[in-house]
């Protein structure tokens, strides 16, 4: 199953730093199959209150975002974007092609 590397940044101090991080970081996703399906850009809040950016990487699995996250070139450049924002980082595992919401009441045990 799919996994996805979310981040919500906040406080980004945009500068040669982040320029430098933003140039590099496609690099290091390459070998572990990663590609970004949200990376800033418009958004429109529905509930709540969302100032940040919000970036979403998908990997093919959980195995091969935390490697990405722990490899040599990611870690290289890491510093570049936390000394430069605040931040939560989380990989989720994503669901199969035929999920359905009601899949969760069994994994509740309310099925």
């Amino acid at each position: 199953m799919p996994a996805y590397a979310v981040a919500n940044l906040r406080n980004l101090n945009v500068g040669p730093d982040i320029a430098e991080y933003i140039r590099k970081i496609d690099a290091t996703m390459e070998p572990y199959q990663g590609r970004f399906l949200v990376h800033g850009g418009a958004h429109e809040v529905l509930e709540g209150n969302w100032p940040h950016a919000l970036v979403i990487l998908e990997f093919p699995n959980m195995e091969r975002a935390r490697e990405w996250y722990a490899s040599p070139g990611y870690q290289a450049i890491l510093k570049l974007r936390t000394d430069n924002s605040d931040g939560d980082v989380i990989i989720s595992q994503g669901v199969p092609d035929n999920y359905r919401a009601t899949m969760m009441l069994e994994k509740l045990g309310l099925a």
